[in-house]
């Protein structure tokens, strides 16, 4: 193996909602930031990428150290979806991927879309402990938090 190369992780998580400019965004980087990335990494997409990061998301996220003002939605496919080994949806409802034998859970989690501050940040703080809660039940913790990295909540 090529020493640059890193092995991709055994559990590969897919964060998916419509417009990937938000909840799942949200999801996948505290759960990057959290976890032992040995174990497990996330990744996002929707079923209607926008065109760019919801700006509330980016400043609520922000708000935590968290820079997604870089990032653009991804759209969701089957392909993508196969190399998940868990998919977790937040909104897509039917037009999320079915891939037989794929463990998948819903989170019922609003749109931070167009909210308010205030909002966006209750939002964020649901999925922060959605997100723990995830990875305690999966074992997939043990990533000791840098200085300044830990998101609140």
């Amino acid at each position: 193996m090529d020493a640059n190369r890193h092995p991709l992780p055994p559990n590969r998580v897919l964060f998916a909602c419509v417009h990937n400019a938000g909840r799942s965004q949200i999801a996948a980087a505290l759960f990057n930031l959290l976890t032992d990335q040995n174990k497990a990494l996330a990744i996002s997409a929707g079923t209607q990428p926008a065109p760019h990061m919801h700006p509330e998301v980016v400043d609520a996220m922000g708000e935590i150290g968290i820079i997604l003002s870089g990032v653009r939605p991804l759209l969701l496919t089957n392909d993508l979806a196969g190399q998940a080994t868990l998919l977790i949806t937040m909104g897509c409802g039917e037009n999320c991927p079915v891939i037989p034998g794929q463990f998948r859970e819903e989170w019922n989690v609003p749109d931070p879309k167009g909210q308010p501050p205030v909002k966006v940040r209750e939002i964020r703080d649901l999925i922060l402990r959605l997100v723990k809660n995830l990875i305690a039940r999966k074992d997939w913790g043990g990533k000791p938090p840098g200085p300044g990295s830990r998101p609140a909540g």
